[in-house]
């Protein structure tokens, strides 16, 4: 059964039940109002004839005097003896000799009652007719109920057919409206099918309506999914294609290499070193490469404990130096003594990884910057080089695995992208609640920015 169906069945249900309900209270309030309107006319009736009822001096009712009872049409009254002689009735029961409630002939207050006689349904009260505390006769007073039933019957047949008229027109109602407000639902699954046979997730789902309704807000969550989606896929692509591109490389050095070997038909020790860096630098690849999906995963767990930057910043700069020898200049500008709480590898490593992009891609005779501050109730770490710069462009990609700008493209072997490492530094800093901003300009050099939240108690110290 469709959820389409369902729905219009619940709804016509429950205001199917909504008005039989209310038909049962309207049928009740109708019903208790009318009869007691006959009964109030019952009791006048009573209260009529008993002002006018006399006595003999016997103390019995006084049949020569009673009264005319012919008063209002559709009422039967009849006046009994104490000894149950029928003393007296209207003329429209005249040849009936019958009590018109039989049940009710011994009773000692008035009571009220229905009653059929010759297939006509009547109320009836029977009053005790006392004098001076001893009951003289009985007096009973019908009216016909033929009007009543007759309202009553009418209003079920209207009630019920205006119960089935408004379930009908609601289930129809329903059906549509429904029909309207789903077919959003039905062109999401047409799609999603659609999607999965073809494998295109630069489809999106059309929005016919309010966006601010469940539905509108399913399919924006729908589309914002798929674009999530068509991103990880592309990515993934990407990511495949540059991972291919930067094996290779290596590969191929080093298949050139043994080549040569085999042709020179001895080991060459000129190949055996370059096949050597070749090796070392894949196991960095694929170690960089196990250690991001690691920390994306979240297996890495990370030492968190107070770090003196200042101190690991001082070893970077060493290392710095080392690495960069005579063809760079590395200055340390500004340093403070700064206290944060993470793993000191980790964030030696992301040091090391911005400072060794920056001895990469600076020319010779260049110069870098490495600098500590401490701003408000942050630690603020840069490291500026003096060389090409990074397309705007490409800035907003640098963080992403291996990504390869168009000028990335054509650098020189060393280069080769922008690889891991930035990716792994990204992951390290967001995971000690930090941030890498960068700024950089073609031709001018760039600077990479990491804000890392302070240690009040070592800020204190310092």
């Amino acid at each position: 059964m469709s959820l389409r169906l369902r729905l219009t069945i619940l709804y016509t249900a429950l205001l199917g039940g909504i008005i039989l309900v209310t038909g049962i209270v309207v049928y009740s309030v109708v019903n208790v109002v009318l009869s007691n309107q006959i009964d109030d006319q019952l009791s006048r009736t009573v209260y009529d004839i008993t002002s006018v009822l006399r006595v003999n001096s016997a103390g019995e009712l006084d049949d020569a005097n009673l009264p005319s009872l012919s008063l209002i049409e559709n009422t039967y009254i009849q006046i009994w003896g104490r000894d149950g002689r029928l003393l007296s009735s209207s003329d429209n029961i005249s040849k009936y000799t019958r009590p018109i409630d039989p049940s009710n002939l011994q009773v000692t207050q008035p009571i009220f009652d229905d009653s059929v006689v010759s297939k006509i349904h009547l109320r009836v009260i029977s009053v005790p007719l006392e004098v001076a505390k001893r009951q003289v006769g009985l007096l009973q007073v019908g009216v016909s109920l033929s009007l009543l039933d007759s309202v009553q019957q009418v209003l079920l047949g209207v009630l019920g057919i205006s119960t089935l008229f408004a379930m009908g027109l609601a289930a129809l109602i329903g059906w549509l409206v429904l029909g309207q407000a789903l077919a959003p639902l039905e062109t999401v699954t047409q799609v999603a099918i659609q999607i999965t046979r073809a494998d295109d997730l630069s489809r999106r789902i059309p929005l016919s309506g309010s966006p601010r309704d469940e539905v509108g807000q399913l399919i924006h969550a729908f589309n914002q999914t798929l674009e999530r989606l068509e991103q990880l896929f592309t990515s993934q692509r990407r990511f495949i294609a540059d991972v291919s591109h930067e094996l290779r490389t290596p590969l191929t050095v080093i298949k050139a290499n043994v080549a040569l070997m085999n042709r020179l038909g001895e080991a060459d020790k000129e190949s055996l070193v370059s096949i050597e860096d070749e090796v070392d630098r894949l196991t960095r690849m694929v170690g960089d490469l196990l250690l991001l999906a690691q920390a994306e995963s979240g297996k890495i767990p990370l030492d968190m404990r107070p770090v003196e930057l200042d101190t690991v910043l001082l070893e970077v700069f060493q290392q710095m130096r080392v690495l960069a020898a005579d063809r760079l200049q590395v200055k340390l500008v500004d340093i403070d003594q700064a206290v944060v709480i993470g793993d000191r590898d980790r964030l030696k490593q992301v040091f090391l990884n911005l400072g060794g992009n920056a001895i990469k891609y600076t020319p010779p005779g260049g110069m870098i910057q490495l600098g500590l501050t401490k701003v408000g109730t942050q630690v603020r770490v840069l490291v500026t080089d003096s060389g090409a710069g990074i397309p705007a462009q490409d800035i907003p990609y640098i963080f992403e695995r291996f990504y390869r700008g168009e000028k990335s493209r054509t650098r020189s072997r060393d280069g080769g992208g922008y690889g891991l490492g930035l990716s792994i530094a990204y992951w390290i800093v967001r995971n000690h609640g930090g941030r890498i901003e960068v700024d950089s300009k073609v031709g001018h050099g760039t600077t990479f920015c990491v804000w890392l939240p302070m240690n009040h108690d070592g800020a204190a110290q310092g």
